[in-house]
């Protein structure tokens, strides 16, 4: 007997992988956590039955929401992770020996344990020394402080459940009040293809901008994401995405990526006509 996963993208669209074995399910407090692997993707990780990352395609996502932040601000110091509990981001973020610090906030410990023990391609520089881990609410956690981190990654959940309040007006307000003068914050963005999702994709903007001087949009192309056409935010009280990009700075660090590059970086800003008309920007 064949053993499939799917995921319901919408009520009329699904997405299904192969699996060769279900490696692990636990309900923690806050919601279910599966592991599988399978002989496309590799380890799959599943929470509340949506697909969060695999193994053959992780290093898109990471990736671009990392270096796009760095590469405008290789001088980063002090960096604040919400959610990520799978440690891809921080993988990449240990990347950069000018990074002092790094804080990555996670409310379900199990997501970080489950990550450590089946999934190490992505969790392996959780221990690294400059890594501190709270297992608190992002949320919260960001309230208490003002002018503290160069850059702010939200890597969280879709916008319902224990990610939902990290997609509101106020979070946004707060990380602003925490980032320094230069600050930026990048977060994931979701998809703009398919109605609900564009429908959080386009609060998310209007929130960041309205809290932001500085919000632009930019895209992947996730093979396993909802559509495969996935956007980030990203916002700033000083640094434009592209007219600000360091490009020779960073391209000479000699940072070894799959799937980012400078010149993907100016292009990923370049979004199409559709996302625009959802974003109200003008097409002229």
């Amino acid at each position: 007997m064949e053993l499939w996963f799917t995921e319901e993208c919408t009520k009329n669209v699904r997405f299904s992988i192969k699996v060769n074995k279900h490696l692990v399910s636990v309900q923690s407090e806050f919601q279910r956590i599966d592991v599988f692997e399978t002989p496309e993707f590799g380890k799959v990780l599943v929470i509340d039955g949506y697909l969060m990352l695999t193994e053959k395609d992780e290093f898109i996502y990471h990736e671009m929401i990392t270096h796009i932040p760095m590469a405008v601000n290789p001088d980063i110091r002090k960096v604040l992770v919400i959610g990520a509990g799978d440690g891809g981001t921080v993988r990449e973020l240990t990347r950069y020996k000018s990074i002092e610090k790094i804080d990555m906030v996670e409310i379900d410990k199990l997501v970080v344990e489950i990550s450590k023990e089946y999934i190490p391609l992505t969790s392996s520089k959780l221990n690294d020394s400059r890594v501190s881990i709270y297992n608190e609410d992002g949320v919260k956690f960001v309230r208490n402080k003002i002018n503290e981190y160069d850059l702010i990654i939200v890597d969280s959940t879709d916008p319902f459940g224990p990610g939902e309040a990290l997609f509101s007006k106020e979070f946004y307000k707060n990380c602003h009040r925490a980032l320094k003068e230069d600050g930026i914050l990048v977060n994931q963005h979701e998809s703009p293809y398919y109605p609900g999702d564009a429908l959080a994709m386009q609060s998310a903007h209007e929130k960041l901008k309205s809290v932001f001087p500085i919000a632009r949009v930019y895209q992947a192309h996730i093979p396993t994401y909802p559509s495969g056409h996935w956007m980030f935010g990203f916002a700033s009280k000083k640094y434009d995405p592209v007219a600000d990009l360091r490009e020779k700075q960073w391209n000479s660090l000699g940072i070894r990526t799959k799937y980012y590059n400078t010149e993907l970086h100016k292009g990923s800003f370049a979004i199409p006509n559709y996302v625009k008309e959802l974003l109200g920007e003008n097409l002229e």
